[in-house]
């Protein structure tokens, strides 16, 4: 059966959500997703790949395409695993990109929502998770900003802040 039919019970088939969870690359990742979803999750991919800055580490984790600092640059983690960055998911019915940079920064996280708002889109996001149906709702540029703005030292530090409190 495709990915995304029904089922003749009428409940919805697998829409490819399981097979990228267990992705051991974020092109697996991509890949596994149905065309349509997989062509948004791509252009975002492409957008954090290129603004990243060096130092960070693409991988697989907690079912979403990930980009980590690496556990031999900063071990010093509360849980053991690498100090999350940024991390792409496709979820039931939307895309979420997590930009942890902004959930330890008041200043950044607020700076980017009043930029976002003055670009007239909807902004629709938690702490660090900005939720999407389309990458055509995102602005792109922005994006690649501030992925693009915090080089893993100071990434770094802005972790140590917000674990001080």
């Amino acid at each position: 059966m495709a990915r995304g039919t029904r089922t003749a019970k009428g409940g919805a088939s697998d829409d490819g959500l399981a097979a990228a969870r267990s992705a051991t690359s974020a092109d697996g990742y991509v890949a596994a997703l149905p065309r349509e979803r997989a062509e948004d999750l791509e252009r975002v991919l492409t957008t954090v790949r290129g603004a990243l800055p060096e130092g960070y580490e693409e991988t697989t984790a907690f079912g979403m395409v990930s980009w980590v600092v690496p556990l031999d640059v900063y071990p010093d983690t509360y849980n053991g695993r690498p100090l999350g960055y940024a991390a792409l998911a496709a979820q039931k019915r939307h895309g979420s990109l997590y930009l942890m940079g902004l959930y330890g920064d008041a200043e950044r996280e607020a700076d980017f929502r009043r930029r976002w708002t003055a670009t007239g889109r909807r902004l629709d996001m938690g702490r660090s998770c900005l939720r999407f149906r389309s990458a055509d709702d995102l602005d792109l540029d922005l994006v690649a900003e501030v992925v693009g703005s915090l080089p893993v030292e100071d990434f770094v530090a802005v972790y140590e802040r917000s674990r001080a409190r």
